[in-house]
């Protein structure tokens, strides 16, 4: 089997490495080219501005001392075997995460990375706007890992900690009494019944006028 390194040049005029795997004398060269357009266009929308902003929110939270620059390598690098996200979990609310795996094995990893995603599900991170684990381990994805953090920050202000990226919207819930829901049904009633019977009469609209 032989191992290829390709990278891509991005619209920053970046250089974004992958690494494909591919057997000897296969005939699926168009599948690979239509891979590498794939990877090159989720990674296209990559912003390193909004990655770091992400890694010094995560530092602010959780007094790590880690490399906050956003290039996509460090950001993978941080983050990919799901312990600092844990820590991020437990920091915000203790106990999130019962037990943080910290050895390398990949399975331990990904299950660090699953038990991230849970709590950020419960804590309000919406379906859509999280991510896969294989998007972090396999480095599939790492927009969609930006998503998911900033998204998660923006709940911060309900847990007293800081907050990242634009201010959410707060519910504006009404309550009314049950005399408020009657008067209002009420005036409904009276709008629809001065409607009753009414005719064309009297309108000429559109008709011929005689002189």
């Amino acid at each position: 089997m032989l191992m290829y390194h390709v990278y891509c040049v991005d619209e920053g005029g970046r250089k974004v490495y992958h690494t494909l795997l591919r057997l000897m004398e296969s005939p699926e060269i168009p599948l690979i080219v239509l891979t590498i357009i794939k990877i090159w266009k989720v990674n296209a929308k990559y912003s390193e501005a909004l990655a770091q902003e992400c890694l010094e929110w995560i530092k602010m939270i959780t007094n790590e001392n880690i490399d906050v620059s956003g290039d996509m390598d460090n950001f993978f690098e941080t983050l990919k075997d799901g312990t600092l996200l844990c820590r991020l979990v437990n920091a915000i609310e203790p106990g999130s995460v019962k037990k943080i795996n910290e050895g390398k094995l990949a399975f331990k990893c990904m299950e660090n990375i699953n038990n991230f995603l849970q709590t950020s599900r419960k804590m309000g991170v919406p379906e859509q706007e999280t991510f896969q684990t294989v998007d972090l381990w396999e480095r599939q994805n790492l927009n969609a890992v930006v998503t998911c953090l900033q998204s998660l920050g923006r709940k911060m202000a309900k847990y007293g900690k800081p907050t990242i990226g634009p201010k959410e919207a707060e519910k504006n819930e009404r309550h009314f009494t049950e005399e408020q829901l009657k008067a209002g049904n009420a005036i409904i009633s009276l709008q629809y019944g001065s409607n009753k019977g009414a005719t064309q009469s009297g309108i000429n609209f559109g008709n011929t006028r005689h002189m």
